[in-house]
């Protein structure tokens, strides 16, 4: 999955240059209502990190010199994906931050992408406004398993989105959520969890996506 369709233009950004001060800086952030925007250099091209609000405020609590240059409290400059990075390398490396740094095929700077931009894109793959269960099939994980399960479903019914979790060495149950498509019967759905449980694929769990309800729920991992 690409990640250039999710990042914002870089002209509709809030950022400050490198020269600028801590205190033109704390003024930028108050401004803006954001608790941190990127550092650029003087041309707009090369990310140098990022600024944040609470260690400004720290900085001039303890009498620090607000006329330094925002350099001065920089974190984050290491903290960047390309924009042919691939989609997954996303979570490893926004974890702990609000958004991450976008970088161009020459490294200098494109966009960001924030955390909301990141669900977003997840609530999509879910694609809730035109799916009807999700069911929630637990396996041992061995070789072959998922292409079982899914010829069973596609037997009855498409297969809207497809996750697996627990996808460990160490986990000996795996869970595969399927999303099944709207229309669907609860007719055709218990035949297909009937189906799944005959070959020793558990359901655990059904959620009803359109009601907004779970109408089975014998997961051992949420207990």
């Amino acid at each position: 999955m690409l990640i250039k369709p999710l990042v914002r233009k870089k002209e509709e950004l809030t950022t400050v240059e490198e020269t600028v001060t801590l205190e033109d800086a704390l003024k930028v952030l108050e401004d803006s209502g954001f608790r941190c925007v990127p550092i650029l250099d003087e041309s707009g091209k090369l990310f140098r990190g990022n600024i944040y609000k609470m260690h400004i405020y720290r900085h001039k609590s303890r009498g620090g010199d607000m006329s330094l240059p925002v350099t001065y409290l920089l974190k984050n400059a290491t903290k960047t994906i390309n924009i042919q990075s691939p989609f997954f390398r996303v979570f490893f490396d926004i974890k702990d931050l609000p958004y991450i740094s976008v970088l161009d095929e020459n490294n200098n700077f494109y966009s960001i992408l924030t955390h909301n931009q990141l669900l977003g894109a997840l609530s999509e793959a879910w694609n809730i406004d035109i799916s009807s269960f999700v069911l929630t099939v637990t396996s041992s994980g061995a070789q072959g398993e998922l292409a079982t399960m899914s010829k069973i479903i596609a037997k009855y019914a498409s297969i809207s989105g497809c996750m697996t979790l627990d996808a460990k060495e160490e986990n000996f149950v795996r869970r595969t959520l399927f999303t099944l498509p709207a229309n669907i019967e609860m007719s055709t759905v218990d035949t297909i969890v009937d189906k799944l449980e005959k070959k020793g694929f558990p359901v655990v769990e059904i959620d009803d996506l359109q009601n907004d309800k779970i109408i089975r729920d014998n997961d051992i991992f949420t207990r």
